[in-house]
């Protein structure tokens, strides 16, 4: 299988430490060169640790597909569903709600960052959700508080 990350989930795994949980339940991961640049540049939250883990996983996207209300995102998450579309991806990783909308409605099949983590529960590589939701809750990703304990419900914690 065949994931694209877009930058804010891959920042929410890298902040809870389970990028490798991608590699896990996916296989394959890429990400476009935008993408890269917008979570390796400068000293953002891991930045340096994400440029490890994204080594060999970076692909270029050529923006030669229109994708409808693609002048409605951000260049990362625009590259990211081109990317989907290049390379005939299983999922999209997007957390953010106008990328999750566009997304879907060129027709691509989207996870998120706390999807990425129910999945990871239940299929036990990680012994618990609520750390990691601690770990978001701190930190400056923003997820509403109805989200994140709607997650912790679906896994029964």
């Amino acid at each position: 299988m065949i994931i694209i990350a877009d930058s804010s989930p891959l920042v929410a795994l890298a902040l809870c430490d389970c990028l490798d949980v991608l590699d896990a339940l996916f296989g394959e991961v890429r990400v476009s060169q935008t993408v890269y640049e917008e979570v390796t540049v400068g000293n953002k939250a891991g930045s340096a640790k994400l440029a490890h883990y994204l080594q060999g996983k970076v692909k270029e996207s050529c923006l030669d597909l229109h994708i409808i209300g693609g002048d409605t995102v951000d260049k990362g998450e625009l590259t990211s569903i081109v990317l989907y579309k290049n390379l005939n991806a299983d999922y999209l990783l997007i957390d953010e709600k106008a990328g999750r909308k566009v997304a879907q409605i060129n027709q691509v099949k989207i996870i998120g960052s706390l999807g990425v983590l129910i999945e990871a529960k239940r299929k036990g590589m990680i012994p618990l959700l609520n750390p990691y939701i601690e770990i978001l809750r701190n930190s400056k990703t923003y997820f509403g508080e109805e989200l994140l304990n709607y997650a912790l419900t679906v896994v029964g914690e």
